[in-house]
């Protein structure tokens, strides 16, 4: 039996430090296993009490009559520790620590923290520093949260992993107001032993889980999320995702724009979007979300029918569906006959959607008529009920509309009043239920997606690698880092080096070379000592090739004024002026290793426009990566030809990103950062060039 087997499906349970004090957190465990009818046996442990209302208290771990299956430690964390270690030895295979003082408190409570785990050994840890766990499904509440006070607790499909324990009551009770069945609720804590991706795990094989829910601080094990995200997604279990909290971009920017423009929460998204989970941005769409979702309909179309009697609220609820994307058509000639004849009496046409059937068409029998009828046309995706004051004196008005709908199309319903108990009646009958026209539109987009996303199926490909030489750790230059991008078939912009400028005939053969380049060349300072070279003058652009020996001795002037040197070694570049700047870079961090694509030139950091994508983990980008890369870009219309401006080389640049992708596979750890900026994107037909590069190598 797995130790979250043992944790959520229990037979025996030993309280350790049950406490006699009703008001007291300690007791709470024990009263809410009794209140919420476990059937198993509790053994609580307190040596300074006979019994805890009739239930037989023991003095020590080691006076239990046999090994528990799961413990409760709710001892502070001064005393945890010798009852951790009491347990292990009798052998308990599971045990949850809900006392805080740890890794959360300081370096005092790391080293706590890591003598706990210690002490455990084989015995597997849920915490420290959480609320517990709440085996919905079968009526098992380990935990001390107050949300458990609750009479009853509403059994469903969908589950939730929460590494704040305060969420997990705030979920808790939120979903039994909302009429949302939970099934399996799990607070990881400081993640001492048991995490986030091992109830990941526990729950995709889990048969009452249908979604679960993930309330996130940090993820510590990347690369086990990422397999267990795709495992949830290829056994068509949605996560839902909220990511809390948000860190500074620029931690990383000490040698590229890259790590300026690609912060922790830009990570977090492509680690979500590449792993298909759902990721929420508003928390209040997170049990909405969910809840339609665990309906386990599909949404293959946008074409939405609105079946309402109120004309402003349908307004409302079109204009949030448009705002997602979907469509909102008139009848079809068929399905407004069905309509008329359904409604003869009240209705002389319908030509509009929403279908507005008007106050003297709320009777049950008409309405549920007109929703199966809007339901089985082929012109509609799925439908979206109003339901409008007159619910608030005839509830059963909507109930015996829609209760027992039955069809393959989701039917989900706006509760346009403030009617929270029409909100808890109408999903618990299984029509997801919602209070905002923009949350039932992001939710309905959430389902259309997770649909499109399982109708695909994808196959890794291996990346070949390419022999390459040995490069020094550290940075390369400009010239040796885009001698390092040609070798995986990225062309670099045509140059001339100047490797020492004090030698007056070597700078007049360049200038004489240059004028190869065009009538206007790009002067550049080649210097590793120069991370951003525009900063200090190190660049020049439209320089004719006669002005450069006079421009190079006035850049070095200057150069030397703001950096505090004097550069010997320059490069003359042709000038691209019929380009698209763009940066592509890539950023090693925790999450995964990832590639940039955005905005390039001198304001990148200014506009902003970046999309990113995680390397997989079985080699490059794929080019559809890199063609989504491409079209997520504000600057798209850009390359695509925006008001008569030449389509760029759209083809071209998806191969430079899958490129750039294999480079930085094949070089692996040795790469810490990458980019290049500018790379410009040329006319059709034409392909790119690589004006500038920096590449920064381990050891």
């Amino acid at each position: 039996m797995s130790a979250l087997e043992c944790l959520l499906n229990p037979k025996k349970i030993a309280i350790i430090g049950a406490s006699t004090n009703p008001l007291h957190a300690a007791s709470r465990p024990l009263a809410y296993l009794e209140q919420h009818g476990y059937r198993g046996t509790i053994y609580p442990v307190n040596p300074r009490a006979k019994s805890i209302n009739g239930t037989p208290c023991y003095p020590s771990v080691s006076a239990l009559p046999e090994t528990p299956d799961v413990a409760m430690v709710v001892l502070r964390h001064e005393y945890t520790l010798p009852a951790v270690r009491q347990l292990a030895e009798h052998g308990t295979p599971a045990a949850v620590i809900l006392s805080g003082g740890y890794a959360e408190s300081g370096t005092a409570g790391k080293a706590r923290q890591k003598a706990l785990v210690k002490a455990a050994g084989p015995m597997r840890l849920l915490g420290p520093n959480t609320v517990g766990l709440v085996n919905v499904t079968d009526n098992i509440p380990l935990s001390a949260s107050g949300a458990l006070a609750t009479d009853d607790l509403l059994a469903g499909g969908v589950s939730l992993v929460s590494q704040s324990g305060g969420i997990l009551g705030a979920l808790l009770s939120r979903a039994k107001a909302k009429g949302i069945g939970l099934a399996k609720l799990i607070g990881t804590g400081n993640e001492a032993d048991l995490g986030l991706t091992d109830c990941i795990e526990y729950l995709i094989d889990d048969p009452n889980t249908r979604v679960i829910i993930l309330y996130i601080e940090s993820i510590r094990n990347s690369t086990a999320f990422k397999k267990a995200a795709l495992r949830a997604a290829e056994k068509g279990k949605p996560l839902v995702a909220f990511k809390v909290g948000q860190t500074e971009a620029g931690k990383h920017a000490a040698a590229s724009h890259t790590g300026a423009l690609v912060g922790e929460d830009a990570l977090y998204d492509a680690l979500f979007r590449q792993t298909r989970v759902i990721r929420v941005k508003k928390f209040a769409e997170l049990l909405d979300t969910a809840g339609l979702l665990a309906s386990q309909h599909h949404l293959n179309g946008k074409k939405i029918a609105i079946l309402t009697s109120t004309g402003g609220a349908g307004a409302l609820v079109t204009d949030s569906l448009n705002l997602h994307g979907f469509t909102t058509p008139a009848p079809d000639p068929t399905t407004n006959t069905k309509l008329l004849k359904t409604y003869q009496n009240v209705l002389t046409e319908i030509d509009t959607n929403p279908i507005d059937v008007t106050l003297a068409g709320l009777k049950p029998k008409l309405l549920r008529e007109a929703a199966q009828t809007l339901l089985n046309s082929a012109d509609y995706d799925a439908l979206l009920t109003i339901v409008g004051s007159s619910s608030l004196q005839r509830p059963e008005l909507i109930n015996k509309a829609l209760n027992g709908i039955k069809h393959p199309k989701p039917v989900i319903a706006y509760i346009s009043p403030h009617a929270p108990h029409l909100v808890r009646t109408l999903n618990q009958q299984g029509i997801p239920s919602f209070t905002s026209p923009d949350t039932a539109a992001s939710a309905l987009r959430t389902l259309y997606d997770w649909t499109q996303w399982n109708a695909k199926q994808w196959q890794p490909k291996p990346t070949h690698t390419t022999p390459l030489p040995e490069y020094p750790a550290g940075q390369l230059d400009e010239q040796q880092a885009k001698q390092l991008f040609k070798r995986f078939g990225i062309q670099p912009v045509r140059e001339i080096k100047i490797t020492d400028v004090d030698n007056a005939a070597q700078v007049i053969q360049a200038a004489q070379a240059a004028q190869s380049l065009g009538n206007k060349v790009v002067v550049k300072v080649l210097s590793k000592q120069l991370l951003h070279k525009t900063e200090v003058g190190g660049v020049s652009i439209g320089i004719p090739p006669t002005e450069i020996p006079h421009h190079i001795k006035s850049m070095q002037t200057k150069i030397h004024r703001l950096a505090g040197f004097t550069p010997r070694q320059f490069l003359i570049q042709e000038m691209i002026e019929n380009g698209i700047e763009l940066i592509l870079g890539f950023r090693r961090d925790p999450l995964g290793n990832a590639i940039m694509l955005g905005s390039g030139g001198t304001a990148t950091e200014l506009f902003q426009d970046t999309t990113i994508r995680l390397l997989p983990e079985y080699g490059k980008l794929s080019d559809s990566a890199a063609r989504s890369m491409i079209y997520e870009l504000k600057s798209r219309p850009l390359l695509e030809g925006f008001r008569g401006r030449p389509k760029a080389d759209m083809n071209a640049l998806v191969q430079t990103i899958t490129a750039f992708s294999k480079m930085a596979v094949q070089l692996g750890d040795q790469l810490l950062n990458c980019e290049i900026n500018p790379l410009f994107v040329l006319p059709q037909g034409q392909g790119v060039r690589a004006a500038d590069g920096v590449v920064v190598l381990g050891g």
